[in-house]
């Protein structure tokens, strides 16, 4: 980041730690790029003027363009003289209506975002309304045909566990190898009147990893596919094998855990 103020750092620097909900519509995801609108462009900017001095963010977890945050954690070190509640207000201020910091508190010095989270969940949300609710259209996911969350449910059994996720990834230049990742919970719900809800909890994603499942699992809730189809997915280890990468903007980082200090 680029500072915008006279302090050129933070004089006696302390750790805090943001809980950051966001709308992704706008954003070309959370890493900063040069040239683009993030989320830790727009983060960063806002604290380095509402602090004085350069920030460096830590997440807990990278989404993609499009993709919502309720429970995002983030990271940096500020001046330890810093009015911490000032600082939230002068962001959220800021960052209306697209961003908000819901809490900013001091952390322990080795806390880190990325490196001390033990799981992520993301929720993913449906409709199958024969036509799109305005009130959702940025947040969920219109496919317009009723689902059946039995068969979707009976088809998450294969991913539970440890196994290569390469099929439901995006190849990653540079990262060649099988995608190994710990899923320790996949749940449909049906919240009514035609609302699903998918929820997905494991120790770390790969890429595209949870819109790829969703995409199969809806296959298999529109009939196209078989629940048990699923565990022949994962052994081919093949991007082709799986189904279409569902829209971005039905996605958000619900909740990161952490270990109870």
């Amino acid at each position: 980041m680029v500072a915008t103020g006279a302090v050129t750092g933070p004089l006696a620097a302390r750790r805090v730690r943001l809980l950051v909900a966001y709308l992704g519509t706008s954003f070309h995801g959370f890493a900063a790029q040069r040239g683009v609108y993030t989320v830790a462009g727009a983060l960063g900017g806002a604290l380095e003027r509402a602090l004085r001095h350069p920030v460096v963010l830590t997440c807990a977890g990278r989404t993609d363009a499009g993709v919502h945050a309720w429970g995002q954690v983030v990271t940096t070190d500020i001046d330890a003289g810093a009015d911490l509640d000032r600082a939230q207000r002068s962001v959220n201020k800021m960052l209306a209506p697209n961003v908000s910091v819901r809490v900013a508190e001091w952390a322990s010095a080795g806390f880190d975002a990325r490196r001390s989270a033990l799981s992520r969940t993301y929720r993913y949300s449906l409709s199958g309304a024969p036509w799109p609710d305005p009130f959702t259209v940025l947040t969920s996911w219109h496919v317009g045909v009723p689902l059946d969350l039995r068969a979707m449910q009976a088809a998450c059994d294969a991913i539970l566990g440890v196994h290569d996720f390469s099929s439901f990834c995006h190849a990653v230049r540079g990262r060649p190898g099988p995608i190994v990742r710990r899923v320790l919970r996949a749940e449909w719900s049906d919240l009514g009147e035609g609302r699903y809800q998918f929820e997905i909890e494991a120790a770390s994603f790969g890429h595209q990893m949870v819109r790829s499942i969703v995409g199969t699992l809806v296959e298999v809730g529109t009939g196209r596919r078989k629940a048990g189809e699923t565990a022949s997915v994962l052994a081919a280890r093949a991007r082709a094998a799986a189904g279409p990468v569902a829209p971005p903007h039905g996605l958000c980082l619900w909740e990161v855990k952490y270990r109870v200090p």
